[in-house]
């Protein structure tokens, strides 16, 4: 009944043991193709909707009080649905209920329109997706035909991150006073827009992009401006704005003068900035003259960029250009690799692990804050990193894990930390943008050709595999394309080049860990579904180069070597083919909140090499009991050969307490024993 309890429960769970209350958390997916998180609403048969939150209507109301006249955003019931899963056991679809749902959105409707809203923007960025007309455009025409109906309120119907490709045609006749488009990522609908947008609606042109961060052309797209009001009569009206929302960039750029040289800071936009970008193209197509200085400014610093000496590395790019396709295979098949690894490795039946990161406790959040201030000094630091890696081996060990980690207390970030090591990256001091919840990440900026100089974890796996006489440990690296994907990336080149350097630079490093006497490495991939294009026609391309890249980071190691990727926060069924393609020796996958999901894609797909679909969610203080975790082992049993099957979490536990991490992992190595016996 507690509306705030509710909220965190769906969220975080809710597991209170002395009275009995054991809720798992909803799924938690990434917002289409950025790094932005969202939980998976949940739709029963039964589904009733209410209102329980006058949030959005107080907001406006304090706003008009500060004096603006705001134009409040909400997620379209359309878009709301199609991203929401049929509960457990319904047989219903989400969409099957949108008749109760748009009730509710009109109630919120009037309420805004009572308290003097005249724009209401309806975000609906499904429209960037292949939709089935059939199925949609009656949805659409549903909803908005409701909608038309409260008094006083105009509509800005919006989409983003992509094209709305023949969607345009049907959702240009809705019953709205405005449609926005991303003419960022989605330039090719210009023409079909001028051409079926009618002139009584409003015509908003997303020209600044609201997910990179760096300076706008103003002058190429004021061209692309001029074009649009040049289309329209003097009485349809366009508005200029951001591509999409500003809460994938940082907040502002004051904080980085004094901390990035003033020739980067010149190529770069915050959100604070990008609204400046936004407010000079509108006064641009009314009289340019009146803010010429700032356009040539703006065309002097793009200039800059273009320009740099900074941004080319010649024997990078001769390095990249020159592989053959030798350096995206392994020397033999995983059949003969198995064996030669089963030899040397001699893990048991159903191997345990992690994933990689264990607890940041405040301990270590500290003593990094210290030897950043200079309180504590180089080798107190290392000395410190060393006991805690110690310290997380030997619990692993005594927990009875098989392949151990070494908790990663070095690194603040899993891409942040290599971008720290490679030429070609800079780093910003406030660039925080938020991730899911209050969880918010700093992304690196690739500005220039990637390299790397030196080995980057070579000496802490040393240390870590010495801690660990008799079991592996794992050498822990992050692969290109989630680097790529979670950073802000150069947009002067083709991004499958830029991911291709990125994988150069991880691949001396995986042959750097194996001469090192590393046996089993992990390169990281969880964002490989993420950059997934939109589009179906769009997939081959990235899925080519993506696995490309993956192949070309690892392929350079013996058959002893042991490969292992991670992913996660996927519908794997639409990548499960270049999973295969990887030809990564074990890959662990996130499992545990998708209801099996996994199932179907083995079940569709098959796969030969072995794998570690996750048994419990790492992102929920709630703890599964052996039981709990015992009946997800059993299913994933049935597909899975029992000598290709790992043990292990969904995904990494850094953001864990030490005492839930103990307790789940525990309960995890009880699982897997109690599999052996029943194999014997």
């Amino acid at each position: 009944e507690n509306g705030l309890q509710a909220y965190f429960a769906m969220a975080r769970g809710l597991q209170n043991k002395s009275i009995g209350v054991d809720v798992p958390s909803l799924e938690m997916k990434k917002w289409f193709d950025t790094n932005y998180h969202f939980m998976v609403p949940e739709i029963a048969d039964d589904q009733q909707f209410s209102l329980h939150s006058s949030k959005i209507v107080d907001e406006y109301k304090e706003a008009k009080t500060l004096g603006y006249n705001a134009r409040p955003v909400i997620l379209g019931p359309v878009t709301l649905l199609a991203l929401s899963k049929s509960a457990k056991d319904s047989t219903s679809k989400p969409l099957d209920h949108l008749s109760k749902l748009i009730p509710v959105y009109v109630q919120i409707l009037n309420q805004l329109a009572d308290a003097g809203a005249e724009w209401v923007q309806v975000d609906e960025p499904v429209l960037a997706l292949d939709l089935d007309a059939a199925v949609y455009q009656p949805a659409f025409e549903q909803v908005y035909g409701e909608f038309a109906k409260v008094a006083g309120l105009k509509y800005l119907l919006t989409s983003y991150f992509d094209r709305l490709g023949d969607n345009l045609t049907w959702a240009a006749a809705l019953p709205v006073n405005g449609i926005h488009l991303d003419l960022v990522r989605g330039s090719s609908d210009i023409d079909a827009a001028l051409d079926i947008i009618p002139e009584d609606k409003v015509i908003s042109v997303g020209l600044v992009n609201g997910r990179n961060i760096w300076k706008a052309n103003l002058g190429k797209q004021l061209a692309v401006l001029n074009k649009v009001v040049s289309a329209r009569s003097t009485a349809a009206p366009v508005w200029v704005s951001s591509s999409c929302s500003l809460l994938h960039s940082p907040h502002s750029l004051k904080p980085e003068t004094g901390h990035l040289d003033q020739e980067t800071l010149g190529w770069l936009s915050f959100a604070e900035e990008k609204i400046e970008e936004v407010v000079i193209l509108a006064a641009a197509a009314v009289d340019r003259s009146k803010v010429e200085e700032q356009l040539q400014s703006n065309a002097a610093k793009v200039l800059s960029r273009q320009q740099s000496e900074r941004i080319t590395r010649p024997a990078v790019q001769q390095r990249l250009a020159a592989l053959d396709k030798t350096f995206y295979s392994r020397q033999a098949s995983f059949t003969e690799r198995q064996q030669v690894q089963r030899a040397s490795l001699k893990l048991p039946l159903f191997p345990t692990t992690t994933i990689g990161s264990f607890p940041q406790t405040a301990e270590v959040r500290k003593a990094r804050a210290q030897f950043r201030k200079g309180a504590l000094s180089a080798s107190e630091y290392q000395e410190f990193l060393d006991a805690e890696t110690r310290k997380c081996i030997e619990w692993q060990d005594e927990a009875g894990l098989d392949v151990l980690v070494h908790g990663e207390f070095e690194r603040t970030d899993m891409v942040e930390f290599f971008g720290e090591h490679l030429e070609g990256f800079v780093f910003t001091k406030k660039g925080w943008v938020q991730s899911y919840g209050s969880r918010c990440v700093k992304p690196p900026v690739i500005f220039g050709d990637v390299s790397r100089p030196k080995a980057m974890t070579v000496d802490v796996a040393r240390f870590a595999q010495s801690c660990s006489p008799n079991k592996p440990v794992k050498g822990m690296l992050t692969g290109p394309v989630t680097i790529l994907q979670w950073s802000f990336v150069r947009d002067d080149q083709p991004r499958s080049q830029t991911a291709g350097q990125i994988a150069l630079a991880i691949r001396d490093e995986v042959v750097d860990l194996e001469a090192a006497g590393i046996k089993v490495i992990q390169v990281d991939e969880p964002a490989i579904r993420e950059g997934l294009p939109l589009r179906k026609t769009d997939y081959e391309a990235y899925l080519k180069w993506s696995v490309d890249v993956f192949r070309l980071a690892t392929t350079g190691v013996k058959n002893e070597t042991q490969i292992h990727s991670h992913f996660c926060y996927s519908d794997f069924n639409e990548i499960f083919t270049a999973i295969k393609g990887l030809d990564a020796d074990v890959i662990t996958i996130e499992n545990s909140k998708s209801d099996l999901k996994l199932l179907g894609a083995l079940e569709v797909h098959g796969y030969a090499a072995e794998i570690g679909p996750g048994l419990y969610d790492i992102h929920s203080p709630r703890v599964p009991s052996v039981e709990e975790m015992a009946a997800r082992f059993a299913a994933l049993q049935k597909y899975v050969p029992a000598e290709n099957l790992w043990a292990n979490p969904d995904c990494g536990l850094k953001t864990r307490g030490w005492a839930e991490v103990k307790e789940a992992l525990v309960n995890l190595v009880a699982v897997a024993r109690d599999a052996r016996k029943q194999h014997e």
